[in-house]
């Protein structure tokens, strides 16, 4: 993979660990700016199923992101465990929402491990790499080239429908 953009390679550092549906996620600590409980979001007509609306957070207009949704992951229930996670990507501030948050882990070089390949009939390119602590297996999500470049765009729509 000479041609991989070496950015994206996951780093040793601090991840926040999520989860959804019985798979555990990690992300960049650097790149949360808070977690909140799940509250009230308002839906935007014609949005993809994924962004389920915005919410005003101290005054500024912030799409939401269901990953539950995004992922495909079965019915997606809102209970006491789900969160939104707030993370600013690329100077933009978004909302994720996830079934939990279980800790913040830190991982050496040597804990983590190449994404597998599963050809072109799957797209894993927001797999940076599978993270092994004892007997957990975490899968590290490169949140910005999860939220591609079009997606992003879609946020934008949603942040700039309610002004």
């Amino acid at each position: 993979m000479a041609d991989q953009d070496p950015t994206s390679q996951p780093r040793a550092g601090e991840y926040l660990v999520f989860t959804l549906g019985r798979e555990e996620y990690g992300i960049d600590i650097l790149k949360v700016q808070e977690i909140r409980r799940s509250e009230h979001v308002t839906e935007i007509a014609n949005l993809p199923s994924f962004i389920k609306g915005v919410i005003n957070l101290r005054g500024a207009i912030v799409p939401i992101v269901d990953l539950r949704v995004k992922f495909a992951c079965s019915e997606a229930s809102y209970d006491r465990f789900t969160v939104v996670i707030i993370l600013n990507i690329s100077k933009r501030v978004v909302g994720i929402v996830v079934d939990g948050v279980s800790d913040v882990v830190m991982l050496s070089s040597s804990l983590i491990q190449s994404p597998p390949s599963f050809g072109s009939a799957i797209d894993t390119a927001y797999i940076s790499g599978l993270g092994t602590l004892e007997e957990r297996m975490i899968i590290l999500t490169d949140i910005e080239k999860l939220m591609t470049s079009q997606e992003m765009h879609l946020t934008e729509v949603a942040a700039e429908a309610t002004i």
